[in-house]
C-alpha cells in the first residue's frame, strides 16, 4: 500500500493457531503493512511457538484482558502513521482490511470504521434470530443515543491516524468489547473526521462474545460513552456528573497501575 506506514493488530483469545497463521500470511502478501503485531489473551502452552514462523511480532499476557485493553498495547507499541485493528478469525478478508485502512492512509478520514450493515456491503452469515434480532437492536439504540450515525459500530475491522490517536487514547477505559464504541464516540467529540467504509464479512464460529450479557454490558458502555463523549464536547451537566463520579483509569495507565 502507498501513503504512509501502517501497523495492523491483531488481538485474540485463545485463536485457532491455523486460522490466525493463514490469516496473516494473507494481512502480510497482500496489505504488506509495515508492522503485524498479535496481542494474544491467555494462549495455550505451544501458542508462541506454533506462530514463530508468521511474519508478525507475537505478544502475549497469561490472562484475560479484553479486546479494547489488547488492541490498545498493541496501538502503543506502533511506530507508524496508520494504526488499524482485525480480529483474529478472519471474518474480515484483506481486500477488505485495505478497504479500511485506505481512507486514513490517504488523510480523508482520522478514524476509518469497517461495515457490516452498511447498504453496500457483502455478507456471510449463519447467525441465529437472537443474535441478529440484538445486533440490529443495538444499532438502533447507538444511533439514537450517539451524535455518530453509523450502519455498524461493532465490526471488528478499523483504522486511525497516529495523530487521532495520541488525541483520543487518554479518553479510553473500556477494556473489552465496548472499546470499538468509545473510540467512536470520543473521536467524535474531538472533531475528527470518520468515514464509514463497507466491508465484506464472514461470520465465523466459535465467537467468544455472549449475545444476551455482552449485549448488556454494551448497552451500559454506550451510555458511558455518550456521558464521557459530551464531557469531551463541553456539555455543562455532563462536566457536573463528571465532578460526582467515581474517578476512573484510563486503559493507558491501567497497566502501570497494576504493575
Amino acid at each position: 500500500m502507498t501513503g504512509g506506514s501502517v501497523g495492523i493488530v491483531v488481538p485474540a483469545y485463545q485463536p485457532d493457531i491455523s486460522q490466525l497463521q493463514q490469516y496473516i500470511k494473507a494481512i502480510n502478501k497482500n496489505i504488506s503493512p509495515n508492522t503485524i503485531i498479535i496481542e494474544i489473551d491467555s494462549p495455550e502452552k505451544d501458542t508462541e511457538r506454533q506462530l514463530s514462523d508468521i511474519p508478525a511480532r507475537v505478544e502475549t499476557v497469561p490472562y484475560r484482558r479484553g479486546k479494547g485493553a489488547a488492541v490498545t498495547e498493541g496501538f502503543e507499541k506502533l511506530e507508524t502513521d496508520t494504526f488499524a485493528f482485525a480480529d483474529a478469525d478472519g471474518a474480515t478478508p484483506t481486500d477488505s482490511l485495505a478497504d479500511v485502512i485506505k481512507p486514513v492512509q490517504m488523510s480523508s478520514a482520522d478514524l476509518s470504521v469497517g461495515s457490516r450493515r452498511h447498504p453496500r456491503s457483502d455478507i456471510d452469515a449463519d447467525q441465529t434470530i437472537v443474535r441478529q434480532f440484538l445486533g440490529s437492536g443495538f444499532t438502533w439504540l447507538a444511533k439514537t443515543i450517539l451524535p455518530i450515525k453509523l450502519f455498524d459500530y461493532q465490526c471488528g475491522a478499523k483504522a486511525i491516524s497516529a495523530n487521532c490517536w495520541d488525541k483520543v487514547r487518554e479518553h479510553l477505559y473500556e477494556s473489552g468489547f465496548a472499546w470499538d464504541i468509545e473510540l467512536i464516540a470520543i473521536a467524535g467529540a474531538l472533531d475528527s473526521q470518520i468515514e464509514e467504509v463497507p466491508i465484506k464479512w464472514k461470520d465465523r464460529p466459535g465467537s467468544t462474545v455472549d449475545p444476551v450479557w455482552d449485549s448488556i454490558n454494551l448497552f451500559k458502555s454506550l451510555i458511558t460513552a455518550r456521558h464521557r463523549a459530551k464531557q469531551l464536547s463541553g456539555d455543562r451537566l455532563h462536566k457536573v456528573i463528571a465532578g460526582y463520579s467515581r474517578e476512573q483509569t484510563p486503559i493507558i495507565d491501567s497497566k502501570n497501575e497494576s504493575s
